[in-house]
């Protein structure tokens, strides 16, 4: 029940730091900060690193797999 509430609230938020969005998508921090960078949804404050989701999201789409072939 905490961990839905945890994903729930997490999704609500528009900017995340890497390692929150790391666990929100199931990723390590490395792959998270890579898939960020490749996005270009980073926004830097001094030391600060906040990662927009809804282009994280965007870009995710662009990788959707629609060819039959790979599902059978």
């Amino acid at each position: 029940m905490q961990d839905n509430y945890k994903e729930t609230r997490a999704k609500s938020k528009k900017f995340v730091r890497y390692a929150d969005g790391a666990e929100l998508y199931s990723m390590s921090v490395s792959k998270f900060m890579q898939l960020a960078k490749d996005a270009k949804a980073c926004y830097k404050e001094n030391q600060l690193v906040l990662v927009n989701l809804e282009i994280i999201d965007k870009y995710l789409e662009t990788f959707h797999i629609v060819e039959d072939d790979f599902y059978k």
